[in-house]
Parts: C-alpha cells; sequence; structure tokens
C-alpha cells in the first residue's frame, strides 16, 4: 500500500522530503554541524542525480524519430509572445522597483528553455520521448541567442556580453544535455547489458528526477528562507510564478490539441530549466527574482504530480504519436 502511493505521488513525496529536511537542519542546532556536512553532500549529488536522470532516458531515443514537428515551432511562437508581454509589463507598466522587480522574477519563468527533464516526465506521461527531446535541444539552442539580447535592453547591463552568456549558455547544454544524450546512444548500441537493465526498469529515470526534485526544493526552501525581501514581495512572486505557470501549461495543452500532441506541447511549453532560469536571475537581474524560478519549479512539479495521477495513457493520444 505505502509503496503504490510512493510511486503514485513520487513528485510531491520529493517536495515534502526536500522542504523538511532543509527545515529540520536549519532549525535545529544540534544539528549544524550535520548540516552543513550534508549540503556539502548534496552539492556533489545533485549533477549527479541529474546525470543519471538524462543518462536513462536519452538512453531510450532513437535518433532517428528525432526530427522537428509543427508543434515546436507554435511553441517556440508564444514563449516568444509571452516574453514580450512581460517585458512590456516591465517597460510600461510597472510603477516602482518592487513592482519591476516582481515581474523580473517572472520574466525568469517564461524566457527560460525547456527543462532537460521534460523528456523524463513525457516517457512517465506516455508521451513522444524523441519528438520531446528534439523540443529541448531546439529550445535551448534558441534561448542562448534570446536571452543575452533581451535582459541588455531591461538593465543596460554589460556586465556579461553578448558572446559570454550564450557560450555560458551553450556549455551548460553541452554538460547537461548533450553529454548523456551521447553516452545513452553509446549504450543503445554499444552496451547491450546495460540497455537490457535500463529497459527492464522503465521508471528507473523517473526515480532519479524524483531524487533530484528532492534536493533541488531543499535548495529552494533555503533560498527562500534567505531571500532579501519583505514577506509580501515573496508572496507576489510565489503567486505570480504559480499563474504563469498554470497558463503556459494551458497553452501548451491548447496547442498540443490541434496537433494530437497534448502531452508533449503541454511538457514543452510550463516545464522550465529552472537552473537556468537561476543562472539569468542572478546574471542579469538579482537574487531576489530567481526567488520566482525557486518557486515555479515546486509548482511546476505539482501540476506534473497531477498529471501523473490523471492524465496517464488516456485513450486521445498514443505514446508513440507522430503527429505534428
Amino acid at each position: 500500500m505505502i509503496l503504490r502511493f510512493l510511486k503514485q505521488w513520487t513528485l510531491p513525496v520529493a517536495i515534502v522530503v526536500g522542504t523538511l529536511t532543509y527545515i529540520l537542519f536549519a532549525f535545529v542546532p544540534q544539528l549544524d554541524a550535520a548540516g552543513n556536512e550534508l549540503g556539502k553532500v548534496m552539492d556533489v549529488l545533485l549533477p549527479v542525480m541529474l546525470f543519471l536522470t538524462l543518462f536513462v532516458t536519452f538512453s531510450k531515443v532513437d535518433f532517428h524519430k528525432m526530427r522537428p514537428r509543427r508543434w515546436h515551432l507554435w511553441l517556440v511562437i508564444s514563449q516568444f509572445l509571452l516574453v514580450a508581454l512581460v517585458i512590456g509589463i516591465i517597460t510600461f507598466v510597472s510603477n516602482n522597483a518592487q513592482q519591476k522587480l516582481i515581474w523580473e522574477a517572472v520574466l525568469t519563468c517564461v524566457i527560460a528553455p525547456c527543462a532537460s527533464a521534460a523528456p523524463v516526465v513525457t516517457a512517465k506521461l506516455g508521451g513522444n520521448i524523441h519528438t520531446m527531446t528534439t523540443y529541448t535541444l531546439l529550445s535551448s539552442l534558441l534561448c542562448a541567442v534570446t536571452i543575452p539580447l533581451v535582459f541588455p535592453l531591461l538593465e543596460k547591463s554589460e556586465s556579461v556580453t553578448f558572446f559570454e552568456a550564450s557560450i555560458t549558455i551553450l556549455q551548460k547544454l553541452a554538460i547537461v544535455m548533450l553529454l548523456p544524450l551521447f553516452l545513452g546512444w553509446t549504450v543503445r548500441h554499444y552496451v547491450p547489458r546495460i540497455y537490457k537493465y535500463i529497459v527492464n526498469h522503465p521508471d528507473l529515470g523517473f526515480y532519479c528526477w524524483g531524487g533530484a526534485l528532492a534536493i533541488t526544493t531543499g535548495i529552494t526552501v533555503k533560498n527562500i528562507f534567505h531571500a532579501n525581501a519583505g514577506i509580501t514581495i515573496l508572496l507576489w512572486i510565489a503567486l505570480l510564478s504559480m499563474i504563469i505557470c498554470i497558463i503556459q501549461f494551458a497553452i501548451g495543452r491548447g496547442i498540443g490539441r490541434i496537433f494530437h500532441e497534448r502531452i508533449n506541447c503541454g511538457q514543452g511549453m510550463f516545464q522550465k530549466n529552472t537552473g537556468m532560469a537561476i543562472w539569468i536571475a542572478y546574471s542579469y537581474l538579482s537574487p531576489v527574482s530567481s526567488i520566482g524560478a525557486g518557486c515555479y519549479v515546486l509548482w511546476q512539479n505539482i501540476i506534473n504530480s497531477y498529471e501523473l495521477a490523471h492524465f496517464t495513457n488516456t485513450p486521445s493520444e498514443s505514446p508513440h504519436s507522430d503527429n505534428g
């Protein structure tokens, strides 16, 4: 019974575990020393868990099926329109520094590329992992161009040049996505024993992602507690990040209905690379605006949990759909 519950609610359990673990070690004085050592372990463990998550998932990707789709274009257009809308609010509507800060936090949640782990959840939901992986790569490449162009226009910052920002994003893309993608392809074609093990354990990548999410949640809660901002600003950022998360999910689902790819489009539109969003905030804006991305990771995984509980194996979509 307990095992079944944990399988069905892996993501919310990971969020709760990450939150309670941070609170326990942060607010019990006797655990201070242990908490400091655990923090160092988590800093090393998180990238390992993320790498394993993507490596296991990408081992199942058939490169011959990684082709651009029409729905990719519509998601990109929708993202650009949302970015333009939020920039318009920051530029012409925000009346003071606090309002600008709040909407800049929202902007990081909109302009960030599709999450590297989106194919993991997509596969779990029965979506098309091949086209989702293609869109994730495409989204990251486009953001490597658009992000360095957009933020200097807002902040007039010369601390990060266009070339430096683009190279940084491409480096992150290479480490986070291309390396596990290459190793996954190698295992699929040349290491049959490992590939067979991965295929025989279809939820392995998802549970690795659950572990990574628990660590990410703990870091997010830590950043919120240590944010140098008033409670009102934090509440507004949390609320608006939730609203924009739901809006992007709804837009993705709406586009997906047109192309019969609701799972892929929903994931592609709303699941964001929050690590990249936090880097954007620290590079171009302020540490406080990174709280938007921190809250967003919680909201998007609450929606993912709802999807996993209610939309898995829906009859309207095939796991191997090639529409769009």
